[in-house]
């Protein structure tokens, strides 16, 4: 080749190389408007290392990184865009402040946009709709619970059970894929309650339901889906149902949730066959970043919840806390303060003289021994080693006998539960439908819910005796 081509060829190679440049960039301007953050991010952040005072260009980054839940690396570019006067910066900064709970450099930035667009209807309208958003999380921050948390431990998403370390009366919580071979929603979870003969699921396409299914002889089966009250619109997942068999914790992005998964708290009533109306749990538990699989464990006294809030991508920090027996909310003028306390600034701040955390959260993290159930007359657990069978292996007489009692108004339950479900299906056959049977059912209802609660309550005194007595 002569050397007099050669300058020739460099030029054509970088005229090329700009040109890819060029077209890629404008793939990455389509992606952005089209929502696909994640594509556009690495060429944008390319483009950066040429361009890094480009305006514009700042902006896309910044939406980009924000978009895809990098917050604090996104807040210097849309400042930057801010700054140099690009309009659609103020909204997307306003909204990033909002999040992180800057409520007045927030409440700037949405002035800013106001005075740019206000000519504009349409722009107008989303300014309002984040400005409602805003507020939302204010309140929300103006509302936060007094709650203690012990410890924290940050892991990569797909191990994050590994921190969930449930006593045995407090049922499982599994990968759902290892208890459906074939379900391809393999970052949810499977709740089983303790006596593992019924679960709790979610399964769906795009946008899962809560189900459940009991045990019928060998396998599982009469699969259900829970009623509308907590299947709303977006996703519901990751159940857990207290010892109680009533109280259900699930997450959720519908609801109205604050951004991503919430954690929502409901209760089955039983004198109509279905669940209150879910109650959005207050921050710190929930926030505008994906919160979800709450866990209280009534045996050792703690809980746990998962977030993704400010960490990075593929990985969620577990918190662990002392559940209150009732709520109690920050009581604080200073938005600074109360604003670090529902983000979870310092688990530090949360603590209160007198406790010893240090105990707490060894035992939090002690691993339970599982154990194969055996046959005999029923199964009742006592701790995390130890199951009974039968009422010989109680050690207390007093235990014994509130066991025994418990035995036989269970038995008056299940009685009443299936007389009950046998008049509802006589009513629901149609035809000439009698005052008695109404008022028959109604009572049933009623019976079998007071039934239901004292045979609980029974066995958890029985189980506190044996334990108080023969354990310590």
């Amino acid at each position: 080749m002569k050397l007099k081509y050669i300058p020739f060829i460099i030029l054509l190679v970088v005229f090329q190389q700009h040109l890819l440049l060029a077209q890629t960039l404008d793939d990455a301007k389509a992606w952005y408007l089209e929502g696909r953050y994640a594509e556009a991010l690495p060429i944008f952040k390319a483009e950066y290392q040429v361009n890094p005072k480009d305006a514009a260009l700042n902006q896309w980054l910044g939406v980009s990184l924000y978009k895809t839940g990098r917050h604090t690396e996104a807040e210097q570019y849309l400042k930057f865009a801010s700054e140099r006067k690009i309009p659609e910066a103020y909204l997307s900064l306003g909204e990033l402040y909002a999040n992180l709970y800057q409520f007045e450099d927030a409440e700037k930035e949405f002035e800013k946009y106001q005075r740019a667009n206000r000519r504009n209807n349409e722009a107008l309208g989303r300014l309002d709709l984040i400005r409602e958003h805003s507020t939302r999380l204010q309140r929300a921050v103006s509302r936060a619970e007094d709650i203690q948390i012990i410890d924290s431990l940050v892991l990569p998403k797909k191990d994050f059970l590994n921190a969930y370390n449930l006593s045995l009366t407090s049922g499982s919580v599994i990968p759902i894929n290892e208890f459906f071979k074939d379900n391809s929603l393999n970052d949810k979870t499977l709740f089983i309650n303790e006596r593992k003969d019924k679960i709790y699921y979610s399964s769906g396409e795009v946008d899962t339901n809560l189900f459940t299914m009991e045990k019928l002889l060998d396998t599982f089966g009469n699969e259900k889906l829970l009623p509308s009250s907590i299947n709303d619109a977006g996703s519901q997942a990751y159940p857990f149902v207290l010892s109680d068999g009533l109280t259900i914790y699930f997450s959720s992005t519908g609801h109205q949730s604050f951004g991503g998964y919430d954690i929502y708290v409901t209760r089955y009533n039983l004198s109509n066959d279905s669940y209150l109306t879910p109650n959005q749990m207050n921050m710190p538990f929930n926030s505008p970043f994906n919160d979800y699989l709450m866990v209280v464990d009534e045996e050792k006294g703690v809980g746990w919840f998962t977030s993704d809030r400010f960490q990075p991508a593929d990985s969620v920090c577990v918190y662990t806390f002392i559940p209150n027996e009732r709520i109690s909310l920050l009581e604080s003028d200073d938005i600074n303060f109360m604003a670090s306390r529902a983000k979870i600034n310092s688990i530090a701040d949360t603590w209160k003289d007198g406790f010893d955390y240090n105990n707490l959260r060894a035992l939090a993290r002690e691993i339970s021994v599982r154990q194969e159930a055996t046959s005999g007359d029923f199964v009742f657990v006592i701790n995390d080693y130890t199951t009974y069978h039968s009422l010989a292996d109680f050690k207390s007489s007093n235990s014994r006998s509130i066991f025994s009692q418990a035995l036989g108004i269970e038995k008056q339950y299940e009685d009443a539960v299936r007389e009950l479900n046998q008049k509802r299906e006589q009513y629901a056959t149609g035809g000439e439908i009698s005052n008695n049977l109404r008022s028959s059912i109604l009572e049933l209802e009623r019976v079998s819910e007071t039934l239901y609660l004292e045979t609980q309550r029974l066995k958890i005194q029985a189980r506190n005796d044996e334990i108080r007595n023969n354990f310590n």
